[in-house]
């Protein structure tokens, strides 16, 4: 394992409760995520001094300004960007919050594949994805015509549980 094992059980513990919220609300109270972010700042500084809370501060950072654009075009919600802040913060490398993010962004696009087409409306989905494309890289965001998506809200929690494991397990 990449990360030990005293900031990864943690991470898992907080992120699972966060899934459990997120399955049954489909909300991430702040009541988790606000101090998963605290703690594991606290963590970093007190085991390794001011550098590292300072690293700690970046990564949770860095990991969360990844994902703002999703919650600014409206693709996912704002618990979804602050989990992942607390989670970088926890991981405690910038580089580390970087892959946990994108493995994460990664499963989440594949869960929510299986969804669209456990529901039949795959096809309709990938459609409309494509179409979004050219907004999303143009950045046009909720001042545009609203985007048309297929309704369809994924919890986003257990992807962050299956990012943050891989990228844990990654020999980097």
């Amino acid at each position: 394992m990449n990360v030990p094992l005293w900031i990864t059980i943690p991470v898992v513990l907080f992120i699972l409760l966060a899934a459990r919220e997120d399955l049954r609300t489909r909300r991430i109270p702040n009541l988790i995520t606000g101090p998963a972010f605290l703690l594991g700042l606290t963590v970093h500084l007190a085991m390794g001094g001011p550098s590292a809370g300072l690293a700690a501060l970046a990564a949770g950072v860095f990991a969360g300004a990844l994902l703002l654009p999703g919650w600014l075009m409206k693709f996912m919600g704002a618990g979804d960007v602050k989990l992942m802040v607390a989670i970088g913060a926890w991981l405690g490398e910038p580089r580390l919050a970087l892959f946990a993010a994108l493995f994460s962004l990664i499963a989440g696009g594949i869960i929510s594949v299986v969804a669209a087409a456990r529901l039949g409306i795959l096809s309709r989905t990938v459609r409309n994805a494509v179409l979004l494309l050219p907004r999303v890289v143009a950045g046009a965001g909720p001042a545009g015509a609203p985007l048309e998506t297929s309704g369809v809200r994924v919890p986003k929690a257990l992807a962050f549980l299956a990012g943050t494991l891989i990228a844990s397990c990654w020999r980097m």
